[in-house]
């Protein structure tokens, strides 16, 4: 990182922080596969976790500041509170408090945490709320830098109102969320439907089958993609599920602990969708220790249904891999929406 970037993005933190702050350094963090990552450290001992990719990508931490907020604001699970997001010269960044994470801690906690999450829902959430806002924190404007900043205190009534947004399209309960946002860089669209096959079908399969062809996997991946959207009622018989709001990447490597114990959530892509999502993503790359899925199900009983569900959700992110990485993914997709319809009958 050049001097010039590092001290840019000192003002950045003082700015929004109303502290004093000078970086002494900034060290890069492996892990990710999309940003570049850095824990900076103050001169005073104070640290952050920097998320940097090229400019074009403010949306995308936009994004996931949001989607932070709106965890955070259900007072349910930890999430690293965002500090301020926007761009410097051909940067983008996503300003993060930074957290001392492990990889062990209480997964009990973690399950019964997860489903108090779940028990949120749009109508709980007031998504359709006279008095919500813009789905961003308010816009400060361009630093001394100029550099454009835009300010996060929990405090303020603009993240108290983080889960409403969009308040023309919300009612009582739908599935959706107040803004699309992204999963890994792919786009995920949100828009509010009163219906959870007509959302998974249209704005996730259906939206993936699409970019898929669009990326040159035709045949028989869009023949079977075509009838899996068709066979979606077979899934969810005497199953209703309700608009829970949902973290919507929970791999495995998107939780760890602090050094207590405590269950931290981050990287999230979240919507108001089914829960069995979530539950589904954990067991698809690595999985989740037995004493999460024990708390959880003692929290929050899963219909009965799920194993073959599961599948069907986690198909959605089989094919954003093959969108995004290629490779192996659509023959897996293949073989998967094959089991699929063969369950369906």
């Amino acid at each position: 990182m050049t001097p010039e970037l590092l001290s840019r993005l000192s003002t950045v933190i003082r700015d929004a922080t109303h502290r004093p702050f000078s970086a002494r350094d900034a060290t890069p963090i492996g892990g990710g596969s999309i940003n570049e990552a850095y824990r900076m450290e103050g001169t005073d001992g104070s640290r952050y976790f920097l998320k940097l990719n090229d400019a074009r990508h403010l949306p995308m931490f936009a994004a996931e500041a949001q989607g932070l907020n709106a965890i955070a604001a259900t007072n349910t699970l930890r999430v690293p509170q965002p500090v301020a997001h926007g761009t410097t010269n051909a940067h983008s960044f996503l300003m993060l408090e930074h957290l001392e994470l492990g990889s062990r801690g209480d997964a009990r906690l973690l399950g019964e945490q997860l489903a108090s999450l779940h028990r949120c829902t749009s109508a709980s959430a007031n998504i359709n709320h006279p008095d919500a806002t813009t789905s961003l924190p308010p816009y400060r404007g361009k630093d001394k830098m100029g550099v454009e900043v835009r300010e996060h205190n929990a405090s303020t009534p603009s993240l108290a109102l983080s889960l409403q947004g969009r308040g023309d399209r919300g009612t009582s309960s739908r599935f959706g969320f107040a803004q699309d946002n992204y999963i890994g860089t792919t786009p995920q669209p949100n828009d509010w439907k009163d219906n959870w096959m007509d959302f998974w079908r249209e704005q996730r399969l259906g939206f993936q089958l699409r970019l898929a062809a669009q990326n040159g996997y035709g045949g028989k991946l869009q023949a079977l993609g075509e009838k899996l959207l068709d066979a979606l009622p077979a899934f969810f018989t005497g199953c209703m599920p309700q608009p829970a709001l949902l973290h919507g990447d929970l791999w495995s490597g998107n939780h760890a602990f602090l050094a207590d114990g405590t269950p931290v959530i981050f990287d999230p892509a979240p919507y108001y969708g089914d829960r069995e999502c979530d539950l589904a993503m954990t067991e698809l790359f690595g999985g989740y220790p037995a004493d999460f899925y024990a708390a959880y199900r003692a929290a929050y009983p899963l219909d009965d249904g799920y194993a073959v569900r599961r599948d069907l959700y986690n198909l959605y992110h089989i094919l954003n891999h093959a969108n995004l990485f290629g490779g192996g993914y659509a023959r897996q997709a293949e073989g998967m929406m094959q089991r699929l319809l063969a369950e369906a009958g």
